[in-house]
């Protein structure tokens, strides 16, 4: 039996990627713009049935059955033992490629802002304190170590950095930023980046930059109001760390940010993330 093109190692990338999308049918491609959120039993690791955010008749196997784009925080949403959420997701792998048509592996992707959230994994210190350590080789170190966590379990993305500036105190989410200074931001967010996902990627976890953008500078400190900034000023300020760590960090990943920037979504901005992030800075089409 001939092994179809897109599961040939030998060939071009491109043409890999061509094949599989010429075979996928409409579901299958909706599937993998999807993700699901499961639930692991803390006592058996396994995934408890009929539980999900949305849905308490939730049915992880049906939900998956034309395959799946992602997985969320298998190990973050529970105080799961890593083992036997390894070895749960391992088995969740194994149905993906065997069980389905086109035998797709998902991507797991977890948080990890200050370290991997899971249980027993390294907490390090919120990102104000990264910024205060002026020392870009330490983050690096930080992100390494987050890196080699994530992998022993089998998550393949984190949802860190934030490359967000900060401006206004009263917004909620300061702690979670590396300070006011863009060019600090974008220096230490970087390096977070190298660490994260380290020389090659098939070692490493991919590093997504929050969030995109401008998200930071909210009316009166909001989170998801309105931000209300004059187009220099947000190029030379908001844009300038994701630049940076896009440019001189590699990073493979951007998520939008949740509130509107001159009356515009970002998740629908052509000027962002097409003009700016693709086009300008060279980005990777599938951030």
């Amino acid at each position: 039996m001939t092994t179809p093109a897109y599961k040939d190692q030998t060939k071009d990338i491109e043409k890999r990627v061509q094949d599989l999308l010429e075979r996928m049918t409409i579901e299958e491609k909706i599937a993998q713009l999807t993700s699901v959120w499961l639930f692991l039993d803390p006592d058996s690791g396994e995934v408890a049935p009929n539980q999900n955010l949305m849905s308490a008749s939730f049915d992880p196997a049906e939900a998956m059955r034309h395959g799946i784009g992602q997985i969320t925080r298998p190990f973050g949403t529970r105080p799961v033992d890593p083992k036997k959420g390894a070895k749960a997701v391992n088995k969740i792998q194994r149905d993906l490629v065997e069980n389905t048509r086109l035998g797709i592996p998902a991507i797991c992707h977890e948080e990890c802002l200050t370290g991997f959230m899971a249980q027993g994994a390294t907490s390090f210190p919120s990102p104000l304190n990264f910024g205060s350590t002026w020392d870009p080789d330490l983050i690096e170190q930080v992100g390494d170590a987050i890196r080699r966590q994530m992998r022993a379990v089998g998550s393949h993305q984190g949802l860190a950095p934030v490359a967000d500036v900060a401006r206004d105190a009263r917004w909620g989410r300061i702690e979670e930023t590396v300070g006011e200074d863009p060019y600090l931001v974008g220096t230490m967010v970087s390096s977070y980046v190298k660490g994260l996902q380290g020389n090659t990627i098939s070692e490493g976890v991919i590093a997504t930059l929050k969030h995109f953008a401008g998200y930071s500078f909210s009316e009166g400190g909001r989170n998801f109001a309105p931000a209300h900034v004059g187009r220099r000023e947000f190029m030379d300020v908001f844009l300038m760390p994701f630049e940076m760590a896009v440019k001189n960090g590699g990073a493979l990943s951007v998520m939008n940010a949740y509130q509107d920037f001159d009356g515009e979504a970002p998740a629908a901005s052509r000027w962002l993330l097409s003009e700016i992030l693709r086009d300008r800075w060279g980005a990777p089409s599938s951030s």
